[in-house]
């Protein structure tokens, strides 16, 4: 009976969200033990929602920088609150300063993700203010903005403990999500290899693409929680060690997204074989072993070794001798595309199967990483400064906000002061920077409303006015916590009615019912409106410059690969970012192509061909990535000179087709260079450059396949 009950209490313990839900349920208790213990319940609202703020502005930093960022924050709080204050009085002068206010801080937001954050949260607690202004009866003027900062400071006190007592925490989780994201990847690509007639490996390939978009994130996620800890001194200790495991998984990456001959070309080859048969197991087998890997992080055990496994890729490399040596092989350069395949599966199995993930590079190149924040306020303006245009979407999203909450505030004057501001809550939280979000996020919201307001009608029936209500309120807070990154309803139903049971410990819970339910109805309908006819941020105009950079990622990825045939295989940072910043433009393709299918038909730019254009440029990433894991030094000069001209020319399609795309020309196609490498190809003296001029000549054709979908897309 107690073997199950601690395991379900390690598991929670290991989960994504404990950490944060358990800082949550301390502070809102704290806070409200605090209230009831010493008599001012007519307190309770305006705390809490400081509470909420500024854990919405908590980022996963070392305690030195999360003590940085919290007196940022609350410095950014006092200035929001106090001006907020000031200003309630006087609406003429509180309607000018509310849209130039959320437009400063949505563009300070183009300086770094943390400033983002921070920002985001301030304007948050600037309608919270103007709720607790709504409410307050009395009182001195600096006593409400007072409350929602002793609430945040709470708050922020209980994170930075928190982050001195579990310093590798945040790090432990977002290398387990990373593992968890690799595992997805491997069982979606363990599905292109199954040997059987009418598979749609097209498909599969767009949802291969769409799981290496959630790899991409966990794997920048994990790089800025990795900065955060090491910053400019060396790695030691646990730290170390889950850099190396950082390194490793950007080399599963690598492995994984590889493509080594056209998955519809192998099956058809070899369907009398097993040896794909048992590449899809093998791969299943290391998916799993990353979920293993994963768990054992969270819950801070030794992973299991997957002895099954070993055993695979036995079978798997007998099956490929056997196969070799049958009466009629297959051709040459199809052996010698699988031979590759079957190296690099193997390769990722032997990796995962040791017991740690080996040292740390001894070149400072190959274990530094690159810091994405902005290392001075002069470039942190740059930044910013650079957004300061119409194209730019933040810009664009900053301008729509700015005017969507200026408008509710003329709304909420004109309908009903009293509790008008959730006009404003539901319209900053609605109104998202792409139009497919926001409707998203828009019917969540309504539906979650309406659940929440029916609980809470229900509570305030059935659940007496104390302890009960009390108890009630702080879960509804951790349920929204936990809920809100992922079932985003869920979570406004629980802070819906956790709003209710706040303000019905100062007599008016039934009194904010149908007020938040019309304030969400008109808020959600003026974000809908900005969305639409403000600057409206269509999917389909950035796909030309979303394309082209995906093009010129790809060929500055390439480049750095062709440069190691000539000095050998090393992970420095130039090659590393090379790598991610092709990474990022796919994923950024994904992530465009899905918010544009949520947007009206006439808005659309030729869906299949866009789709298609997905899946080939994966597959081109695939290739690419292919090149970047048979790096070696090639000795043949003749050969080298052979690798340096087609790469060159692999580059300079690809840099033609980035080019063409970002001005809205014709692409041209690359056969010729394709037709001059066959040749070269077959006769080249060792496996490795066959294998090169193979992919890259796979490469060029790839390339003209985009450059027909990029012809055949309906103009913008």
């Amino acid at each position: 009976m107690l073997a199950p009950l601690l395991q379900r209490w390690r598991r929670l313990r290991g989960s994504d969200r404990y950490a944060e839900c358990l800082r949550v349920l301390l502070a809102l208790g704290g806070a409200v033990a605090w209230c009831f213990g010493t008599g001012r319940v007519n307190t309770v609202v305006s705390i809490l929602l400081g509470v909420i703020a500024c854990a919405l502005a908590e980022t996963e930093d070392h305690w030195r920088n999360r003590l940085t960022t919290l007196v940022l924050t609350l410095a950014c709080f006092a200035v929001s609150a106090f001006a907020v204050q000031w200003l309630f009085p006087y609406p003429l002068l509180f309607a000018i300063g509310l849209p130039l206010s959320t437009f400063a801080l949505v563009m300070l937001g183009a300086a770094s993700e943390r400033y983002a954050t921070v920002a985001g949260a301030t304007l948050l607690l600037a309608v919270y203010t103007m709720i607790g202004a709504d409410q307050a009866a009395g009182g001195p003027w600096w006593y409400q903005p007072a409350l929602l900062l002793a609430g945040a400071g709470w708050y922020g006190v209980l994170s930075l403990l928190w982050s001195v007592l579990a310093p590798q925490q945040a790090l432990r989780l977002s290398l387990a999500r990373l593992f968890d994201a690799l595992a997805d990847y491997l069982e979606g690509k363990a599905a292109l290899f199954t040997p059987v007639h009418g598979v749609d490996r097209e498909a599969l390939q767009w949802s291969l693409a769409m799981q290496n978009e959630r790899v991409v994130e966990a794997l920048n996620d994990s790089r800025l929680v990795l900065v955060d800890r090491i910053g400019a001194r060396r790695p030691r200790g646990a730290t170390a060690m889950r850099l190396q495991m950082y390194f490793l998984a950007q080399d599963i990456h690598e492995r994984i997204s590889s493509a080594h001959y056209p998955y519809d070309a192998l099956a058809e080859a070899l369907f009398h074989s097993d040896v794909l048969f048992r590449c899809e197991h093998l791969l299943r087998l290391e998916a799993r072993t990353c979920r293993q890997r994963a768990s054992a992080m969270r819950l801070q055990t030794t992973p299991v070794a997957n002895t099954l496994s070993e055993a695979t890729v036995q079978d798997l490399q007998g099956s490929l001798t056997a196969l070799r040596e049958q009466p009629h092989p297959p051709a040459a350069h199809l052996l010698r595309a699988l031979d590759a395949l079957v190296r690099n599966v193997v390769a990722i199995q032997q990796q995962l199967a040791r017991d740690k993930p080996g040292e740390l590079p001894g070149n400072q190149q190959e274990r530094v990483l690159q810091n994405p924040g902005p290392q001075s306020p002069g470039e942190a303006w740059d930044r910013i400064r650079l957004q300061l245009t119409p194209h730019s979407f933040r810009f664009r999203h900053a301008l729509r906000l700015a005017l969507a909450l200026l408008v509710g505030y003329a709304v909420l004057h004109a309908v009903h002061p009293m509790h008008g501001y959730w006009v404003l809550l539901t319209t900053l939280l609605v109104c998202q920077p792409s139009y497919g979000a926001t409707r998203v996020r828009l019917l969540q919201r309504v539906a979650g409303t309406i659940v929440g307001l029916v609980l809470g009608w229900a509570t305030l029936r059935l659940v007496p006015f104390g302890p009960w209500q009390a108890l009630l309120m702080v879960l509804t807070g951790v349920i929204f916590f936990h809920a809100r990154l992922r079932r985003y309803t869920t979570a406004t139903a629980a802070i819906t009615l956790f709003v209710v049971l706040c303000f019905n410990q100062v007599g008016s819970g039934y009194d904010v019912m149908w007020p938040r339910m019309l304030d969400t109805l008109i808020g959600a309908a003026i974000a809908a409106l900005a969305m639409r006819f403000v600057l409206p941020d269509w999917q389909g105009r950035r796909f030309n410059d979303v394309l082209a950079d995906m093009a010129r990622s790809d060929a500055r990825y390439l480049q750095q690969i062709i440069r190691q045939y000539d000095t050998g295989r090393r992970d420095d940072l130039d090659y590393r970012i090379a790598r991610r910043d092709a990474h990022n433009a796919s994923a950024t393709l994904s992530a465009v192509l899905a918010n544009m299918l949520r947007e009206p038909g006439r808005h659309r730019r030729g869906t299949e061909t866009l789709l298609r254009f997905l899946s080939a440029a994966h597959t081109l990433l695939g290739q690419l990535s292919a090149l970047g894991v048979n790096r070696e030094v090639i000795a043949s000069p003749v050969a080298r000179k052979a690798v340096d001209r087609a790469g060159r020319a692999a580059v300079d399609a690809l840099a033609q087709l980035g080019d063409a795309l970002a001005n809205g020309l014709a692409a041209q196609t690359a056969t010729d260079d394709a037709t001059w490498l066959e040749p070269l190809a077959s006769h080249a003296d060792d496996e490795t450059t066959r294998l090169v001029l193979g992919q890259l000549m796979q490469v060029l054709v790839q390339r003209d396949r985009l450059a027909e979908l990029a012809n055949a897309l309906e103009p913008a």
